[in-house]
């Protein structure tokens, strides 16, 4: 007798499941591309129990009709795939026809329906059809999911508790929202709105209902094509950082996805602008041609193949780097509300929002009224030139940390540690570039002895060091002797700067771009060798280290990515003190 058997559709339906829907986010993702790729303009997302009871998905799309509707929950039918060649032309959301039956399968399922004058209502519990009848000639669909997994216990005790499952969903909404900025969304749990946007096609009023004003205001926009690729969207100020990179929201076509190459060139954009542990808030659309991307890697779609991925990134991190660059300022201690900006009674009420938020969603910061956006403008780009033209005058070291300095503008806080970082960081990297290269003798020759491991590696990459200047021999067992060095190491720190290059080269285990290694060198070497907190300077010594940091390239931050000085206006401190009240 035969051992191998076929499998049941009903049972294919539920490992597809496993697949497919992992929790209740995944439900709510295949119901809402499918609205989306039904031309829906509104979208209506309630949960009960954060999806732990009820899931409900309604939209004003096309709709479908009696036989569509029931076909719809057959495996593998789709109306987004006819021919073999279409896989390479995708650009729908869903394609692979899997995931109603999947859901059903697993779950009790109302589908209220209409495309044309009489609407439809079918019910299916665990894939099997329970109704069929006529309903409400609304057009559009209605779909409610309940008793989730309740056929197949051993994933509905994977289930997380109902704050998770509700974060993961906002989560979702959110970067749908970002994605359709033309489509309103509204998401619900228990019936209190949690997520409601205007569908007003304002990518940057879009960036508002979902992250608030206090980031809204500090995004900065960004275009630019090459050949293969178009990319459009906002990018945050060094001074909004979050903990993780979740906040990277990144859109292929439409599509939301999670791509290394896309979020690596993002974060190497920002290197120099922020501590290696913070991430930015950014919000990328990509748009190309579909020939270039394989979105059939995955049943949940969110990862993807893309070709000239090299040229991608350059695009990116070139933009993105130079939008930064050309909008740095000197940060105000004191936030100003935006009165030019946004009318009086927006703020009042946003303030209040923010009052009465749940903790819950503290990260959220939706904002559910409307603000009469202007058609939508790209954010102005400032001449980084600010700090350049400043002269100030030193009056006094605060806490052995912060130099006090004033000019006819305002007072002014500058970190010593951190403004002596960024000057020294610049020098280092302009001497790493040099072409020539002059180098000194050492009286006395360093030796530095290394375990095997770490002689193999900077022996296969000797050439490195050689073109930095160094002059190095093999001495003894797993030992080189530096005999010359390049001018620009600091006197008296020799042996200790020889250290943290090989260690640099070392953990680079020679896989390494040259330009990224001298930041590195240029990096470390910046803040060995800068003043620390708490540590005493002369007046002259500061007066020098002013006039050295407003000739740097870029003035405002050290190369970790902290503020090297923050502006006092007097309009600020006459606030403060009630010279003014208004």
């Amino acid at each position: 007798m035969s051992k191998i058997k076929v499998m049941s559709e009903n049972l294919a339906n539920k490992i597809a499941a496993g697949e497919v829907v992992e929790k209740i986010s995944s439900v709510v993702k295949e119901l809402c591309e499918n609205s989306l790729d039904a031309h829906a303009k509104n979208i209506n997302v309630s949960l009960i129990d954060g999806g732990l009871k009820s899931i409900s998905v309604l939209d004003d799309g096309d709709g479908m009709d009696r036989e569509d509707a029931k076909l719809a929950f057959s495996r593998h039918a789709t109306s987004k795939l006819i021919r073999d060649d279409d896989l390479f032309f995708i650009d729908t959301l869903g394609f692979r026809g899997e995931a109603l039956p999947s859901i059903a399968s697993v779950s009790s399922i109302t589908l209220k329906t209409c495309s044309k004058e009489i609407g439809s209502l079918i019910k299916i519990k665990g894939g099997k059809l329970l109704t069929e009848e006529d309903a409400d000639a609304l057009k559009g669909t209605s779909i409610t999911v309940t008793d989730l997994f309740y056929n197949t216990p051993a994933r509905l005790k994977y289930l997380k508790s109902e704050a998770s499952e509700l974060a993961s969903c906002v989560t979702l909404i959110e970067r749908l929202a970002l994605s359709f900025p033309s489509v309103s969304f509204t998401l619900s749990n228990n019936e209190k709105v949690l997520i409601k946007t205007t569908g007003s096609d304002n990518l940057h009023k879009c960036i508002h209902e979902i992250y608030g004003l206090n980031v809204s205001s500090k995004m900065i926009s960004i275009k630019a094509s090459n050949d293969d690729f178009d990319i459009i969207g906002y990018i945050c100020k060094p001074e909004i950082l979050k903990s993780n990179k979740n906040h990277f929201i990144t859109m292929v076509n439409d599509r939301v996805i999670k791509n290394y190459d896309v979020n690596r060139a993002i974060n190497d954009a920002y290197y120099t602008y922020k501590p290696d542990t913070k991430f930015p808030i950014v919000v990328l659309k990509i748009n190309t041609d579909p020939t270039l991307i394989d979105v059939n890697i995955h049943p949940t779609k969110q990862d993807i193949k893309l070709s000239k991925v090299n040229d991608l990134y350059d695009l990116i991190y070139k933009t993105i780097k130079d939008a930064l660059y050309q909008s740095l300022l000197i940060p105000d201690a004191i936030k100003k509300p935006l009165y030019n900006e946004i009318k009086d009674d927006y703020v009042e009420q946003f303030i209040k929002e923010e009052n009465t938020k749940n903790d819950e969603y503290k990260e959220s910061n939706q904002v559910t009224f409307d603000l009469s956006y202007e058609e939508e403008k790209e954010t102005p780009i400032i001449v980084n030139e600010e700090l350049k033209n400043l002269i100030l005058y030193p009056v006094g070291v605060a806490l052995g940390t912060y130099i006090i300095a004033q000019n006819e503008e305002g007072v002014y806080l500058i970190d010593q540690h951190a403004a002596q970082e960024r000057v020294n960081y610049e020098k280092y990297l302009e001497a790493l570039k040099r072409e020539e290269i002059t180098t000194i003798g050492l009286l006395l020759p360093i030796t530095i002895e290394l375990s095997s491991s770490e002689f193999l590696i900077v022996k296969n990459n000797l050439d490195v060091l050689l073109n930095l200047g160094f002059k190095i021999e093999e001495f003894g067992v797993n030992t080189f002797v530096f005999k010359e060095h390049p001018t620009w190491l600091k006197q008296g720190y020799e042996e200790e700067s020889i250290h943290k290059i090989i260690d640099i080269l070392i953990s680079n285990n020679g896989k390494f771009d040259r330009v990224k290694f001298n930041e590195h060198i240029a990096i470390t070497l910046a803040c060995k060798m800068s003043i620390k907190a708490n540590m005493h300077i002369s007046n002259e010594a500061v007066e020098e280290l002013l006039k050295e940091l407003v000739l740097c390239d870029n003035p405002y931050n050290c190369p970790h990515g902290r503020p090297t000085i923050i502006k006092f206006s007097i309009y600020d401190l006459e606030r403060m003190f009630k010279r003014v009240m208004n």
